[in-house]
């Protein structure tokens, strides 16, 4: 691991310094790089659940992640509206604007 700060260590290393190392150690550094799915499909996953289950906090970085890992944008609108009608409209409809800004941000 580099000495360049991690965005959990810049976000909150400070306050929960093993939460971070944890984030950066088991979270990305052995979950995310596990063997039996994709980058791409772990992000499809990870930004299903982060919509159905109202996590606006961490979706704007999940979304720009998936776009990372090669999850289109027209992808990422078909999740969050086939997932309307199972997470729920409400949800669909917080989701929208949160993609919409990474978009944007991306554009910029």
């Amino acid at each position: 691991m580099t000495n360049e700060p991690t965005a959990a260590r810049k976000a909150f290393g400070d306050l929960a310094p093993a939460l971070a190392d944890h984030t950066d150690k088991v979270l990305f550094g052995d979950i995310w790089e596990r063997p039996g799915l994709s980058p791409r499909d772990r992000s499809l996953i990870t930004v299903a659940s982060l919509v159905a289950l109202y996590r606006t906090n961490e979706l704007p970085f999940h979304i720009g992640r998936a776009l990372d890992n090669g999850v289109t944008r027209d992808e990422l609108i078909e999740l969050i509206t086939h997932l309307a009608f199972y997470s729920g409209w409400p949800t669909a409809m917080t989701a929208l604007p949160i993609a919409r800004q990474v978009f944007d941000s991306r554009e910029a």
